[in-house]
Order: C-alpha cells, then structure tokens, then sequence
C-alpha cells in the first residue's frame, strides 16, 4: 500500500486486475496546495455517505493544522429526487475560521466539478469521477511507485497529464493521424513534437499555423509552387508537405482551414501525392499528419466549414488537453518548474501568491501561467515570489477574496432572534456569492446572456454574480462552444 494512502480509499492501478471490469470511478477530493503538503494525501476518495474534515485524526480527511478547527466541516451524499443522480453538499461545522468554496465563505453548498475548497491552509478540489487516479501524485512531482510515461517528459504534472503522456508513447511509434484538441496554451505544439520524436521517422516536423496565414498563401505554404505558377514566383519553391518527407506535418489551428485547402489536403492524404502550384506531375511523400485546433470539428462538419471525410481521415487518434483551469494541482510543479527554466531553480513562492495563481482561472493556460512565472523572476532580486509580483489580472481577481460579507439585519427582526448556526441565512459568509447563488441557469437562459455579452464568460459570470470558473462548468455541462458567440 501506498506511503501516501490515507485509508479513505481502496487501492488503484493493479496491472494484475487489468483483464476485470473496471471499477466505478468515484467522486473526491483531490489536493491542490497547503504548507504541509507532505503530510496530506495527494487524493481522497469518497467511500463512505458522509465524512468529515478537521485537525482531530478521527477525520477522514485530516489537515493537521491550528487553522482547522478539530471537526471543521462535512461532506455527505444527497440524491436528487427528480434526477435519481448522487450529489455532495459540503457544510461548514459552525467552525472558528470558516469554510471558502471558490474564495467566498460558506454555510452549506453543493459541490459541483473542480469547486476550489479551503479548510484552514489547505486547498482542495472536487473531483466527480475518477479522483482515485490522482492518490499517488503529489503537488512536488514525486510519485508513489513509477510514472505510466517512461519516454515522453516533457509534459510537467499529475495525473492527467502522465496518463497523456503515457497515452503519446503508445501512439507515436503508429502510423496514425492524430487530432489534438485543447485551447489555447495548452501546449498542443508540445504533444506534436512528442509525437514525432517517438514516431522513429527519419524526416523533419514542419509546423504550419492555418490561422496565421492568409488563406491565398496557405496553399502555396503547403504544397509549393513552380517557377512561373504566378506573378513573383521566379523560382521553385517546396511547400511544407514536401520538406515533411518522411516525417512529420503538424497543421496547427486547422479548424480555420479554408475548404479548397481542405480538399487538396485530403488529395494527398489519399493518394500520398502532392502537386505543386503550376506542376503537371505529382511529387511522392511520405508524411504522417498531426493536426491541433480549439473548434469542435464535428459541430463544424454540421455546418459546412469543414470536410467530414477528411475529418474522418484525420481523426485516427485524438488527444484531448485539459485547460489549466481543470488541472490547478499542477499548478505549483508548473511554477517551480518555469522558475527553473528562467534561472531561478531556487525561487520559492509565498503562500498568499500560490493561492492567487490557484483561484485565477488561465483563460490562455499554462502559456499564461509561464508568462506569470517569467515576470517575476525578472522583477524579483529577492528569494521568494510575492503577490507584489502578480501580473494586474490575477490582483484584480483577488479582490474580494475572502471577504466576509457584511450582515444586513432586516429592521423588524429582533437582533436576539438571529441565529449564527451553520445553515441560517444570517451565518458568517451566507452572504456571498456561492450561498447567495441561485440555482444554475438553464441552457436557454445561458445561451442568451452569452448572446447578450458577445461570448464574454467574465460579462456573464459579472450579471450572474458567478466566478468564470462557474460559468465554464456550465458551459462545459450543456456542450456550448464560446466561439458560436464571438
């Protein structure tokens, strides 16, 4: 058994039980930061209805810190009558600091997908399936037993990650087509060329970005052109299919593929052909096709922005990335890892600073985490990382955090008649956003703020009186791609 297992789950990942049926991914609670991380379980599963969390070690979760009060709060199962579906609520146990979900103060609440929970100095996430995978990775790397990725590192985090990368080593060798999806900052670039240095293939990779070229260049770009095809091409020119020979071409954003591009694409794909601009005869090539994009080609096949069967074609294997928002347990291994790259292995990060890059939600992912990163290793001359290094984004959000909302006594009500138990309206963070909320908009309803605010999840999350890390978990449940409404 795992040095890091808490007894709150079973155990996981038992080469041996490979050939029996998978068991039930279950709901849980996955560690995202506290100062004595070590002393924590980087995962805790929920096997029981009801557990609590607290200081006193007859808690399932334990967090052994003055912070936490000895039964701070708990977590028990509630089944929604009309849906039949398992739900958790989380309810603070009357405890001397309070409990925070996504930074406001809470009495009760009900969890919902990658809610941000703090007891104490401890930070957690709600994981609804599959939080049994995460036990053995801790938030500094290490790793209770070996990674499932042997060959491709250059992806840094947890779980999610490694089972990617895991997931890349053994497609690569293949001769498959692969589509990577994930928005931007992901690091799609960066699976692409894990791809092609595990594929074997003695050609080169040539990058091209479908977005980044005006769509009468892209042609010429890709497939080249002859001397004379048009006015200024005094020489021959291979396009980039040709230079991929034998390796690999990486078509980045091709979702903005224009469709007589697409067309001659799939040409090629069929035929391994490629003729040039102006050629009468067709070149051989050799070449396997990676393609990233942020669109749902489907939801594009639907209307006719892009060619079904060379989807079809393209869609052999698809890596799907999750945005930096849905991964924030990696957060403190990607910090510590850029601040390496940019000359200072040594940087520590402050608590309060780890807790700001914890409650922003990355719009432009682990790119705009490196760039945090990077900012303040050329403003520090100092040992730690400090919330006076944030960028003015991340400060702005902050605002607010924590803040316990003031207490309005309604006039006819006797002030000796209020009641500050957990679950009264007048209880210390009741207030705020996350109890105050109503119910979740429905997909109608959400479709027409969206329409109403231009695709502006911060606009929305701003009318609804909702973090945007809400709003995309809605997003996320109704299948609504923002770019339908930018």
């Amino acid at each position: 058994m795992s040095r890091y297992r808490t007894g709150v789950s079973s155990s996981y990942g038992d080469d041996a039980r490979d050939s029996m049926p998978a068991p039930k991914e279950r709901s849980g609670l996955v560690l995202l930061h506290a100062p004595n991380f070590e002393q924590l379980s980087p995962a805790y599963v929920f096997v029981s209805p009801e557990l609590t969390i607290g200081r006193d070690a007859s808690n399932l979760i334990c967090v052994p810190e003055q912070a936490v009060s000895r039964q701070h709060a708990r977590i028990y199962s509630r089944i929604d009558p009309t849906t039949s579906r398992e739900g958790w609520v989380l309810q603070d146990l009357g405890s001397r600091n309070g409990t925070m979900v996504d930074g406001a103060y809470v009495g009760e609440i009900e969890l919902e997908p990658n809610h941000e929970i703090r007891v104490g100095d401890a930070i957690f996430k709600f994981v609804e399936a599959g939080v049994e995978k995460c036990e053995a990775y801790r938030l500094d790397g290490r790793v209770a037993g070996e990674r499932k990725a042997k060959l491709f590192t250059d992806l840094v985090g947890g779980a999610q990650i490694d089972h990617i990368a895991a997931d890349i080593e053994r497609i690569a060798p293949k001769e498959l087509s692969a589509v990577i999806l994930g928005e931007t900052g992901t690091g799609k670039e960066v699976i692409a060329r894990g791809i092609h240095r595990l594929s074997g293939r003695k050609g080169s990779l040539q990058a091209i970005n479908c977005a980044a070229i005006p769509h009468n260049l892209l042609e010429s770009e890709l497939f080249g052109y002859r001397r004379g095809a048009f006015s200024g091409a005094d020489r021959d020119k291979p396009g980039l299919i040709k230079l991929a020979d034998q390796g690999t071409l990486f078509l980045d954003e091709i979702g903005d593929m224009p469709l007589d591009a697409q067309a001659k694409l799939l040409r090629v794909l069929q035929s391994r052909e490629v003729f040039p601009l102006g050629a009468t005869t067709p070149e051989r090539v050799d070449i396997r096709v990676v393609c990233a994009t942020h669109r749902d080609l489907y939801q594009y096949v639907k209307e006719g922005k892009f060619r079904g069967d060379l989807l079809a074609r393209l869609n052999e294997h698809v890596v799907r990335l999750p945005p930096l928002r849905e991964r924030k347990e990696d957060i403190l291994l990607l910090a510590r890892s850029f601040g390496a790259r940019y000359g200072r292995p040594d940087l520590s990060l402050s608590f309060s600073f780890i807790v700001a890059l914890l409650h922003y939600d990355w719009p432009f992912n682990v790119r705009e985490l490196e760039s945090c990163i990077k900012r303040g290793v050329a403003l520090t001359d100092g040992a730690q990382l400090d919330t006076v290094h944030l960028p003015d984004a991340i400060s702005e959000h902050m605002k607010g955090y924590g803040e316990r909302p003031r207490v309005v006594v309604p006039s006819k009500v006797p002030a000796a008649s209020i009641s500050a138990s957990p679950g009264s309206a007048f209880a210390p963070g009741a207030g705020s956003p996350a109890n105050a909320r109503r119910g979740a908009p429905t997909e109608e309803e959400l479709r027409a703020l969206l329409q109403r605010h231009r695709g502006n999840v911060a606009a929305v999350g701003r009318e609804l009186g909702k973090e945007r890390m809400q709003v995309h978990r809605w997003l996320k449940r109704y299948s609504i791609d923002l770019d339908d409404y930018r």
